[in-house]
């Protein structure tokens, strides 16, 4: 409970108003007037939130405030609107009850009636899990409402064409009430549907305004979808004479007084659409957040399509099956609907059946025909749809019947060892003709030319089998390098990846090293003059230094004269400092001669 002191009134009023008459708001709302109101408001309406543990960091925005001084300073939100930022909404978790702590629209701080609020992140993220739960109720009961109504009206054409009660009984009137109030319902929750479409559409580009999610494609859908669901038999009795010519009957031109129900009960199966949506809804893939990530990277629609394709995938036969009995009994019915008031032999709805399956198979022994144009239709729609579940079937027939991977692996090392075991065969019998050949014509005393042909064919046929052996072989590696072994294919490639990239980091760490030394090598030789150039310094000095010491009289000379001491010409060899300097010519004694070579060896 949050309760405001007079004197920090006061104080804040006398600051605020004579330093400042309009204060400045960093949220950008618009300036509180009334102080005194603002503070001094039922203590009912300041609500503390329930727990804060379970609100999103993003959904908490609290406002600073001080014990002394009021600020009504608050954090900026982080979603910003594309479209339309003028507009504000409630923050979703003060919907649900969890408000308190914000900062609030103008004219009001910290709670009030009429609260309102730019969407942050927070409030888009829980306002969308909510609505997708919600849309997936709504979607589950307005299946289960059309297939009520489908379930009552197929209850109630049977129950009249059994002659167990007129169209105008009381009965056939409750049923048909029935129907029409299930369809009211369908069509509420149709547009409670379409509703949350376009909300989420609003979340999702942070639009203001439903009338931008109103496109002309999304009105053409809703009312395609509400003309379909709003069609059933009225309660009440009406006929129509229905005219039609009779192939059965030397197509004699016959009228039946046939009720508006039937005209108005098959379009009723158009509801079954709905079944497509709740399995979106309810797939794995549409309802996991790591599914749809990865299918927005991969630029992927999660749509029925998909969800038919991975079913398929998945369980193709069950989904064919499921299929083909579902059209063939609604397909049936409708076909008898149709045909039972101009003839008696589609009354039966095994006959109604037999025309079906025959139609669907593609095979029309023309026995039993349909007569009028809707039954024709009917016929014409099963035939289409019959040649493309054959397509599908014989296409599923084929993945089934196909050898897996490691079935063609096992496959072909069976066919391969008995290609091997056979070849060998086949060479050793080559072997044994041509040694019983050679046994018959060249070891024995008279040559028995029956025999020796008798062998011949036998050589012949044994190389023809040879032969053959060795093409199978070549066939069955033809067929073992087409089955490409993906795993094997891409450990190779890693490998080959993996050794390249070991390689490569090898050789940057050469280049690198080698960059290191060229780099000391060139910092080596920029020094290198300036080295030199000490070195020759130093070299001169000591020189210097070596002739005052032989030569002090020279030196004193040139001292007391100022002038440097000469260089020595560029002819003379530069001294050393290891060399020794010699006395000059003149203080020098002669050398002795060198002593004479020793005499040649001389062999005795």
């Amino acid at each position: 409970m949050i309760k405001a002191k007079p004197t920090l009134v006061r104080t804040y009023l006398n600051t605020h108003t004579s330093a400042h008459p309009t204060p400045t708001f960093p949220c950008s709302h618009p300036p509180v007037t009334n102080v005194r109101s603002a503070f001094f408001r039922p203590s009912a309406q300041l609500r503390k939130p329930v727990s804060t543990l379970s609100i999103p960091g993003s959904m908490k925005t609290p406002c600073a405030g001080n014990r002394e001084t009021v600020s009504a300073a608050c954090t900026e939100e982080a979603g910003i609107a594309l479209v339309g930022v003028h507009s504000e909404y409630p923050r979703y978790m003060e919907e649900r009850g969890l408000g308190g702590g914000v900062c609030k629209g103008p004219g009001t701080i910290q709670g009030g009636p009429g609260q309102k609020h730019k969407p942050n992140v927070g409030y888009r993220l829980g306002r969308r899990k909510a609505l997708f739960e919600k849309r997936k109720r709504i979607s589950d009961y307005a299946l289960v409402m059309g297939m009520f109504g489908i379930i009552v009206m197929v209850i109630e054409n049977e129950l009249s064409s059994a002659g167990v009660y007129t169209k105008a009984s009381f009965y056939s009137t409750a049923l048909k009430t029935l129907i029409s109030v299930s369809t009211v319902i369908l069509l509420g929750l149709i547009v409670a549907y379409h509703a949350l479409e376009v909300q989420l559409f609003m979340i999702d580009n942070c639009a203001d305004d439903w009338r931008i999610a109103m496109t002309w494609q999304r009105m053409s859908q809703i009312a395609l979808e509400l003309l379909i669901c709003a069609v059933h038999p009225i309660p009440g009795q009406y006929y129509f004479l229905w005219t039609t010519k009779l192939a059965n009957k030397n197509k004699a031109i016959g009228g039946e007084l046939v009720p508006y129900d039937v005209a108005l009960s098959l379009p009723m199966f158009l509801r079954l659409y709905l079944i497509c949506r709740v399995m979106l809804l309810h797939s794995k893939l549409f309802t996991d957040a790591s599914s749809r990530s990865i299918g927005a990277l991969n630029r992927i629609n999660f749509n029925t399509r998909f969800v038919l394709k991975t079913l398929m995938t998945i369980c193709p036969g069950t989904v064919l099956l499921v299929f083909m009995v579902s059209l063939w009994i609604i397909a049936s019915w409708t076909l008898r609907q149709c045909e039972r008031f101009h003839d008696e032999e589609h009354a039966n709805l095994l006959n109604s059946m037999w025309l079906t399956a025959i139609t669907f198979l593609c095979v029309g022994y023309g026995d039993i025909v349909p007569n009028t144009y809707c039954g024709r239709g009917i016929t014409l729609t099963c035939g289409m749809v019959g040649a493309g579940c054959t397509a599908l079937l014989v296409a599923v027939v084929s993945r089934k019947l196909e050898l897996t991977r490691a079935e063609k692996h096992v496959h072909n090392f069976m066919m391969d060892t008995q290609l091997t075991k056979r070849l060998k065969n086949a060479a050793a019998n080559v072997l044994r003709e041509t040694w019983l050949i050679y046994k018959h014509t060249r070891l024995v005393k008279r040559v028995n030319p029956g025999r020796v042909r008798t062998h011949q064919r036998k050589f012949l046929l044994a190389i023809y089998a040879l032969r053959k052996v060795k093409m199978d072989q070549r066939k069955l590696m033809d067929n073992a390098n087409t089955i490409t072994d993906m795993a094997k294919t891409q450990n190779t490639v890693y490998e080959i990846v993996s050794d390249m990239s070991t390689r490569q980091d090898t050789l940057e760490e050469r280049i690198t090293s080698l960059e290191d030394k060229l780099t000391s090598l060139q910092t080596q030789i920029e020094n290198l003059p300036e080295v030199l150039t000490r070195c020759l310094t130093q070299h001169q000095e000591r020189v210097d230094q070596r002739r005052n010491f032989l030569h002090p009289d020279a030196a004193a000379t040139g001292s007391s004269s100022g002038l440097p001491t000469p260089a020595p010409p560029l002819g003379s060899p530069l001294m050393l400092p290891h060399s020794r300097v010699l006395p000059p010519a003149s203080n020098t004694f002669p050398r002795p001669p060198p002593p004479p070579p020793p005499p040649p060896f001389q062999h005795k």
